[in-house]
């Protein structure tokens, strides 16, 4: 995009500097004056703005915890909240954490040749521009494979399995709520899973960008996260052993507006004292590659005989027994593929991706 575009069309030169005269106006000590008078005339409690916190440094909150009941009532107004009541067995995930970090040990050669190069699947790195450091990063499907017989992450690949099980019993819940069909159903070719293992390294990370339906983080030990939510940047410390559950744009597009989503996924909040490597194991539950997103819109069918029987004594409307939306649309619908691949590349920070969708 040209720079004429980013910053709304071409500029106008800056108007000339005034040259400089020997003769002020006000002297020097006039001047003076003028100003303590001025900032006598201040309220005593103006102060000049602070440098924002970063989510390193912002005050945890623990998240809501959710509810398998009434999914869409505790991540409406969040995006986020904790599952604290699961199946998922804590010595399961010390077992693919260690797995896990098992692989940042390996070479470079090994980790360019032993996965598969299968956007978005893969070895890669999470840059993010704002920030120095690049992370290491490695990107499975729910069966975690790898191009060798010889790496097999048995521990990982179950985790991965129990948390897909658990993120799509939430999708469930959620469409259930939403008075509509779940577009997932019990067809595997319509859901996609990435288990995404990353480093955590100091400062404000992003942790890679990948639309996604739900996000799910076991809560290993104390720790926490910084997330990017419709409200901006938050830190969160959910209690352990319970699972971060996030929302994503797709289920933000789904709900069509009702739901708030997390943006990327939250990364582990590290200070450059720790010396220990910390890693995060997200599983995103997100839609192949030739998907269409569109919002899941409940609707209604009506023929002529149940409309008279329900309006009584009105004149009868035009029905032709089809189906009718109940709600206007907030999103438009687009390509999954075009979507995916500009969120992830462009990682975009400052402007949500999903503007060019809204309904105007």
């Amino acid at each position: 995009m040209a720079s004429s575009d980013l910053f709304g069309g071409a500029t106008s030169a800056p108007p000339p500097t005034p040259a400089a005269h020997h003769d002020n106006i006000m002297s020097s000590s006039d001047a003076a004056d003028a100003l303590s008078r001025l900032l006598q005339r201040l309220p005593p409690t103006l102060s000049l703005p602070t440098r924002l916190p970063s989510p390193s440094s912002a005050a945890a909150t623990c998240p809501p915890c959710l509810s398998l009941n009434d999914v869409l009532s505790c991540v409406s107004k969040l995006g986020y909240a904790q599952l604290t009541d699961h199946s998922v067995p804590s010595e399961l995930a010390n077992s693919a954490e260690s797995e896990a970090l098992a692989l940042f040990d390996l070479s470079q050669d090994q980790k360019q040749s032993l996965f598969p190069k299968n956007w978005p699947l893969g070895y890669g790195n999470d840059e993010d521009e704002d920030e120095d450091g690049v992370a290491d990063s490695f990107r499975f499907d729910s069966a975690c494979s790898t191009e060798s017989s010889e790496l097999a992450l048995f521990s990982l690949r179950k985790f991965a399995r129990e948390l897909e099980k658990l993120g799509l019993m939430i999708v469930d819940e959620l469409t259930k709520d939403l008075g509509c069909e779940n577009p997932l159903g019990d067809d595997p070719t319509r859901v996609c899973s990435v288990m995404w293992v990353s480093e955590s390294l100091p400062g404000n990370k992003s942790g890679g960008f990948y639309p996604f339906v739900i996000g799910l983080q076991y809560q290993i030990r104390n720790q926490k996260y910084s997330l990017l939510s419709d409200s901006g940047w938050v830190s969160v410390l959910p209690h352990v052993d319970s699972i971060l559950v996030t929302f994503g744009d797709i289920a933000q597009v789904w709900s069509n507006g009702k739901l708030k989503k997390v943006r990327g996924r939250p990364m582990a909040t590290v200070g450059d004292e720790n010396g220990s490597r910390c890693i995060t194991m997200s599983l995103l539950i997100t839609l192949p590659t030739d998907s269409r997103v569109a919002p899941l819109l409940p609707k209604v069918t009506c023929n002529k005989d149940q409309k008279e029987e329900e309006i009584e004594g009105e004149e009868e409307e035009n029905n032709d027994g089809g189906d009718e939306e109940l709600e206007k649309r907030v999103f438009n619908s687009f390509d999954f593929e075009d979507y995916a691949w500009r969120v992830y590349h462009e990682r975009i920070l400052f402007k949500d991706p999903l503007d060019r969708y809204r309904v105007v």
